[in-house]
C-alpha cells in the first residue's frame, strides 16, 4: 500500500465503525433449569419412559419465553399460595405475579433499549396498577400483604400526600372562583333578605285585613 499523509490515516482511523459491547443483562428466567419439563407436560405419567431426544425438546431448553413465563408464575404462586388448595384468594388470582414479572422484563427491555418510551409508559402502567391492588390488600388483610411482599419481593412505599404546584395560571383561578363565590353567596343573600321582607309585608297586610273584617 503506498504511504498517506498523516492527516488522512487520522480521517480513515475516525470514520472506522465503532463495535459496542452488548451488555450482559441478566434475566429473571435465568434460574429456571434447561431440563425442566413444561407447564404441560411435567404431570404425564409416561414422562419417565420417555426417549432422552423427546425430554428435550418438551424441556426448557426447547421453549419459548412465554412457556417458561408460565413456569414462573406458578412458582410464585406456590410461594403465596395460603394452602395446596388455595386456588381462589386474591392474592393467587390477582395481577401481581404476572405483574411482577412483565414489570421485570420491561425493566430487562429498556436497559437495552433505554429509548423505547412505548414500553417505558407500558412497565409505568403496570407499576400502577400493581399500587393499587397492593393498596386494596393492605387495607383489606395485612398479614397477607406483608407475606405477599416479602414472598414476592415486592417493596412497597405509601403514596405521598396530594401536592400542588403553585402557578400563576392557579393563583388567577383560584382567586375567580373565590371572586364568583362571593359574589354568589351576595345574591343568596339579597334574595333571602327580600323574600323575608315579602313574607313581612305579607304578615302585616293580613293582620291589617283582620280587625276590617271584624267591623
Amino acid at each position: 500500500h503506498p504511504a498517506c499523509s498523516p492527516a488522512l490515516q487520522a480521517a480513515r482511523s475516525y470514520a472506522r465503525p465503532v463495535t459496542r459491547k452488548k451488555k450482559d443483562i441478566p434475566s429473571q428466567l435465568d434460574d429456571l433449569p434447561p431440563t425442566m419439563l413444561k407447564k404441560d407436560y411435567a404431570n404425564l405419567p409416561i414422562v419417565d419412559s420417555m426417549d432422552d431426544v423427546v425430554k428435550r425438546l418438551l424441556s426448557l431448553e426447547m421453549a419459548s419465553q412465554k412457556e417458561k413465563m408460565k413456569i414462573k408464575i406458578q412458582q410464585l404462586v406456590e410461594k403465596v399460595r395460603r394452602s395446596p388448595s388455595d386456588n381462589g384468594s386474591f392474592e393467587v388470582q390477582g395481577k401481581l405475579k404476572p405483574g411482577k414479572i412483565l414489570i421485570r422484563m420491561f425493566e430487562e427491555h429498556l436497559q437495552r433499549h433505554p429509548k423505547d418510551k412505548n414500553n417505558r409508559r407500558r412497565m409505568l402502567m403496570d407499576v400502577d396498577r400493581r399500587r393499587k391492588l397492593l393498596a386494596y390488600l393492605r387495607r383489606v388483610r395485612f398479614d397477607t400483604f406483608e407475606n405477599t411482599c416479602q414472598q414476592l419481593g415486592i417493596q412497597y412505599s405509601l403514596p405521598p400526600p396530594y401536592t400542588r404546584r403553585v402557578t400563576k395560571r392557579w393563583l388567577v383561578k383560584k382567586a375567580f372562583c373565590i371572586k364568583v363565590f362571593q359574589e354568589k353567596q351576595k345574591l343568596k343573600a339579597a334574595e333571602k333578605a327580600a323574600e323575608k321582607l315579602k313574607q313581612r309585608k305579607e304578615r302585616q297586610a293580613r293582620a291589617r285585613a283582620g280587625p276590617e273584617r271584624q267591623e
